[in-house]
């Protein structure tokens, strides 16, 4: 979401005017805002006799996905509107050739960095960066007042200060090692039947994506990415940095090694295999290519699933692809809907409808 602030005052209400981001349904994720969205919502405030006071993005996604700063930031300015860019999973970014643009180089105002994630200070340090005229340094000042402690951890700082040094010391070149081992684990990883991953050209509307974010899909093996997940965690110590219905995402950075990317891939091709010799996978791929229609929720009891549906939280399918639809699930899911709890993976999100394989008993 990118919540639009329309009162640049403490002291008075916000109006947030939430802009949800593209969504990409052939692997269930969301990918990030475009410049057209942002401008829309511009003129929808300014229709109102408002002006937004700021505009706040989240890029990348966890997935890497990029959304195209520069030009929002480009739009915004026009209106002197200050842009807020959560670069929480980009603290590397312009620190190599083949790594994406920093929201900074685009021009944000203000840039929110968690420099923990990929690059090499300890854990719950991050950094505030401030760009332009446009957002007023003193009064930055006077809101962190309110926030930081007064002993602040001198651990956490020096940590900030060594991966700084880091950086600074090996420009350009620190991340060499880490974007190669990337480039050559994603190329194996394409070569294993069945698994795909995320590049951007499945996301012609989005600029760039991070390189040292790898996800992967593991739908057309009739597993969900917690099943799959599963098995790469217990049987080869492979922790991914995210999960979900249909892929699993994995996160480079300085400290992977050529032994961690060989567990990734061989953990694959195990999941693979178990697919091809386990007949609940077999079954579960059957029903996810097979024809599909759509039923009312009501009307879908005995019938055979044909999509994933993973209440969240727990994170937990209660259905996938190729089960039989019971009174029991149905009024479960039900009961959700009327208690407002989110529900990822199926195509109607708002539960009036299932997709069900066609079958002769269909």
């Amino acid at each position: 979401m990118l919540p639009v602030f329309t009162s640049p005052d403490i002291t008075e209400d916000k109006q947030l005017l939430r802009i949800f981001p593209e969504y990409a349904p052939e692997w269930n994720i969301a990918c990030g805002i475009t410049p057209s969205q942002v401008e829309e919502a511009i003129e929808e405030l300014e229709m109102e006799g408002l002006k937004p006071a700021a505009v706040l993005v989240v890029s990348p996604s966890y997935h890497g996905i990029c959304s195209d700063v520069g030009a929002i930031t480009e739009l915004c300015h026009k209106k002197k509107i200050p842009v807020i860019v959560d670069e929480v999973h980009g603290a590397h970014f312009g620190f190599h050739q083949d790594l994406p643009i920093s929201a900074l180089a685009q021009g944000a105002d203000i840039v929110v960095q968690s420099t923990h994630k990929v690059l090499c200070s300890l854990t719950q340090s991050s950094m505030l960066h401030r760009s332009g005229t446009l957002v007023d340094r003193e009064r930055i000042c006077r809101c962190l007042q309110t926030l930081q402690s007064s002993s602040p951890s001198y651990l956490l700082l020096a940590s900030l200060d060594a991966a700084r040094a880091q950086l600074s010391d090996n420009l350009g070149i620190v991340f060499d090692e880490s974007i190669e081992l990337a480039v050559e684990t994603i190329s194996t990883i394409k070569e294993i039947s069945g698994v795909s991953v995320v590049d951007i050209s499945n996301f012609p509307k989005f600029c760039a994506i991070d390189p040292l974010r790898v996800t992967v899909g593991v739908q057309q093996l009739g597993f969900s990415g917690y099943e799959a997940d599963d098995i790469l965690y217990r049987d080869f110590g492979v922790v991914c940095e995210l999960v979900g219905t249909q892929s699993i995402t994995f996160a480079f950075n300085l400290g992977t090694k050529r032994e961690h990317a060989s567990r990734l891939v061989s953990g694959l091709k195990c999941v693979a295999e178990r697919h091809s010799d386990n007949d609940k996978s077999s079954a579960n791929e059957r029903s996810f290519f097979a024809p599909k229609r759509r039923v009312s929720i009501e009307d879908s009891l005995g019938k055979i699933c044909g999509e994933l549906i993973c209440p969240y939280p727990p994170g937990i399918p209660v259905m996938i692809p190729g089960e039989l639809i019971t009174e029991s699930a149905l009024k479960y899911l039900l009961n959700l809907k009327g208690n407002g709890v989110a529900v990822t993976g199926p195509s109607d999100h708002l539960l009036s409808s299932i997709l069900v394989c066609e079958t002769n008993s269909n």
